[in-house]
């Protein structure tokens, strides 16, 4: 009987292991997590987790593992994988054979130099990152916070929501500088500003010291920036170690091909942890960290691990719930060459991005609620379609998008 192993018990992970049996995979599924809880969604974390205290959100309960004759190891750790027998070995010793292997490992928090997580230092990773994090988040406590993307601002957001003072500190001139145009960084600054957030962009830290009952942030120019936690949010590092020692290609995480195969043919690897081309955008090799690139990779790693040869080709999509904000992005936005603007009503709008000969490339929106949820949906399908739009046809808010589809 075919042994497939798994190794990672994250979202990709687990969807994998369930597409392993929809897809009518017959032999032994083994999927391993680091961590103590059961595969869930890591989104909530930095929501959920935090306001309301929530616990995991789970992809399943152990039921529905046992019923698909998944056996999932939780709080276990691999340290090697001997390729030339196939075998994976644990921090204890004991090794299990594969016949494919899955790296799912997902990526960890990128440290400030010269600290290190843990006391009055934090960073948002895990359920447990979380929980830890949201006992500082109470009306009187101030939240200092290192990074103004995606997880540094929803953490703001959260915290001001149960009442803590937070002051965010970004390196760059403004926030959200990858990925999302300054016309919509602006207004999501702007707003954390309304709510209270104190943002401090250009900021340069030249020092971190933890004291007794508080954390010191001291920035070049000499002020000092005193909080009761600090929250590092200046990115993610790709887990590739397992990958390298088992001398697998690395480029920027595990570089795999569009069928998400390693440099051995035996191993995928999906996920955070992976670099990938995109056809979309020229073979572009690029590496994602999100949920929904998570959900997709998985599913169509476990379809190739069976012998299929489909491709990686969705569009990158992103979003963001911030207050009662939510941005949302389709597609890749650099190297655009034009910009169009849409109004969509409720005060959102959308931004369109071509090329330097007209074609579609990424879309961007904000607005209340999910009032862009739509628009961005059928711009992603525009973008997947190569289209080359009349710009005055995106810009006129009564052009319907699904007329552009369709033609």
């Amino acid at each position: 009987m075919a042994n497939f192993v798994i190794v990672g018990a994250g979202e990709c992970g687990a969807r994998a292991a369930f597409a392993l049996r929809e897809k009518g995979f017959d032999g032994a599924i083994t999927l391993i997590g680091s961590e103590v809880h059961l595969p869930y969604e890591r989104p909530p974390l930095s929501k959920d987790a935090l306001v309301a205290g929530a616990g995991p959100k789970l992809v399943a309960d152990a039921a529905r593992y046992a019923e698909a004759r998944i056996d999932v190891l939780t709080g276990r750790t691999v340290l090697e994988i001997d390729r030339a027998v196939r075998r994976i070995f644990f921090d204890d010793g004991a090794a299990l054979p594969y016949d494919k292997l899955l790296l799912a490992i997902g990526a960890r928090p990128r440290a400030f130099p010269g600290t290190r997580h843990g006391g009055r230092i934090a960073a948002l990773r895990s359920h447990d990152d979380a929980a830890r994090i949201r006992t500082h988040l109470v009306e009187g406590s101030h939240v200092a916070i290192l990074g103004g993307g995606f997880i540094g601002l929803e953490l703001a957001a959260s915290a001001r929501t149960l009442g803590a003072t937070v002051t965010l500190v970004e390196g760059l001139p403004r926030v959200l500088s990858r990925g999302v145009p300054a016309e919509i960084a602006a207004i999501v600054a702007n707003r954390h500003a309304a709510e209270g957030v104190e943002i401090l962009c250009g900021a340069k830290v030249a020092g971190v010291e933890e004291l007794p009952g508080e954390v010191c942030i001291t920035l070049e120019g000499g002020r000092i920036v005193s909080a009761n936690l600090l929250v590092v949010g200046i990115g993610a590092v790709p887990n590739t170690e397992l990958a390298e020692a088992a001398g697998l290609a690395v480029e920027n995480g595990i570089a795999v091909d569009g069928l998400l195969r390693t440099s051995d043919p035996d191993i995928f690897a999906a996920g955070d942890c992976t670099s990938y081309p995109l056809p979309l955008y020229g073979d572009r090799r690029i590496r994602l960290e999100s949920w929904r690139n998570a959900q997709e990779q998985g599913q169509l790693a476990a379809a190739n691990m069976l012998g299929g040869a489909e491709a990686h080709s969705a569009v990158p999509w992103f979003w963001s719930d911030q207050y009662d904000m939510t941005l949302q992005i389709a597609g890749l936005a650099d190297g655009a060459a034009k910009t169009v603007r849409r109004e969509v009503g409720e005060g959102a709008f959308i931004l369109f991005h071509l090329d330097a000969e007209g074609r579609l490339i990424a879309a961007s929106g904000i607005g209340p609620g999910n009032v862009v949820a739509r628009d961005i949906r059928l711009a992603e399908m525009l973008i997947a379609a190569r289209v080359h739009p009349d710009p005055a046809e995106l810009a006129a808010p009564e052009t319907k998008l699904k007329k552009l589809l369709a033609a």
